[in-house]
């Protein structure tokens, strides 16, 4: 594989960190010329900048751009590194025309950035799965070329690989694994009583706030759903959940002679972020591989949906209409984040967006405007169902 120029969006979060522990362990593979992160963390961006030597970095705060400049000298970065600032800086840099853009956005901000990544014919490392929900048929009409995109989702890279076994016609199901979260065997009232601390307790995963909170309530999954539905165009219904606590095999494809094949390997990012930089490529010695000296059992169990239902209104959503998923996602991050600042009880959360997804009512287009009109819609009727409560 010859060396490929890289952007990372999200440089500072959890997969851009592990990113660049990729990049700088494989330096003739990749070269980095742009990060971009929210601006909460100016010290460790401006540190990424210089161990990376890179040409730009963009920031999304404004109140971030004096800090981060006086950072980028105090830790050597280049003299001439471009910094861009604002909402808009991101896209700016994903649209730079990189061989790769790895977008490790956290949020439906991550959009504009997916966008900008596709039209410059860049490969797109998908990390932000909210981009491809809220705006899927915006994405797929963005697209230069039909392999543009490698899903970095552990279970979207997981059946991009084991797609590899069949053809599409071949294709009965893909089955999603979910590792149960904190709360995996709790009753519904205990659910309801669960604290955040508790939420950001992941027992296999490592994540940061925002996506561990969904794993927890199982929205996460029901991300997931309407990405695999998206990236690979199989229905809903022919997508399974299943949970598997060990979070070892991380999805499958069930082809229609009734053989499953399976990818597996130790929860570690690592890997599937390696994948998404290098598609179809592998990167030698990414991440651990399972150590099969060592008894060990695996074990599967179906989805409680009636303690857990985020993955039910998922299917809902998508048989609605094109708009209801952007409005499952808006309610979603705004119910995380009253949560996390203590406004809201955990069960309010899917309650909540079970509410707000029952009260919206589809437009008849899918432009990028009616997609920014559902999200603020269904923002703004989240935080009045919350005010109420």
């Amino acid at each position: 594989m010859s060396q490929r120029s890289v952007i990372l969006l999200g440089s500072t979060g959890s997969i851009g960190t592990q990113a660049v522990d990729v990049i700088t362990r494989n330096p003739e593979s990749f070269t980095v010329r742009g990060l971009s992160a929210g601006g909460g963390d100016v010290g460790l961006l401006a540190r990424q900048a210089a161990l990376l030597q890179v040409e730009a970095v963009a920031v999304a705060d404004p109140r971030a751009a004096e800090p981060l400049r006086a950072a980028l000298v105090q830790a050597g970065a280049r003299a001439d590194v471009a910094v861009l600032v604002g909402p808009e800086a991101a896209g700016e840099l994903a649209g730079a025309g990189a061989d790769v853009v790895l977008n490790g956005i956290t949020g439906s901000v991550g959009l504009g950035p997916t966008l900008a990544a596709l039209r410059a014919g860049s490969t797109l490392a998908l990390a932000n799965k909210e981009s491809l929900v809220v705006g899927g048929p915006l994405v797929h009409a963005a697209r230069v070329r039909p392999d543009q995109i490698v899903p970095v989702d552990s279970e979207h890279s997981a059946i991009a690989q084991c797609l590899r076994g069949g053809s599409r016609a071949e294709v009965r199901r893909l089955v999603l694994t979910a590792s149960g979260g904190p709360f995996r065997g709790w009753s519904l009232d205990e659910v309801k009583a669960a604290t955040p601390q508790q939420a950001l307790a992941h027992p296999t995963w490592s994540m940061g706030p925002v996506v561990t909170i969904n794993s927890a309530t199982l929205m996460n999954k029901g991300l997931e759903l309407i990405e695999a539905h998206l990236l690979f165009g199989v229905p809903v219904e022919d997508i399974a959940v299943v949970v598997h606590p060990q979070s070892v095999v991380h999805s499958m494809v069930e082809f229609v002679d009734g053989s499953t094949i399976a990818q597996a390997s130790p929860p570690d990012m690592r890997l599937p972020i390696a994948l998404g930089l290098s598609w179809p490529d592998r990167v030698p010695d990414a991440a651990s591989a399972c150590d099969w000296t060592r008894a060990t059992t695996w074990t599967f169990e179906p989805l409680d949906e009636q303690v857990f239902g985020a993955v039910r209104l998922a299917r809902e959503a998508v048989a609605a209409s094109a708009t209801h998923p952007a409005v499952y996602n808006a309610a979603n991050e705004e119910c995380v984040a009253a949560f996390l600042d203590g406004r809201i009880g955990f069960a309010d959360i899917v309650a909540t967006v079970e509410r707000v997804l029952g009260e919206h009512t589809a437009t008849d287009g899918l432009a990028l405007a009616d997609v920014l009109a559902a999200e603020a819609w269904a923002r703004s009727r989240t935080h009045e169902v919350l005010a109420r409560r």
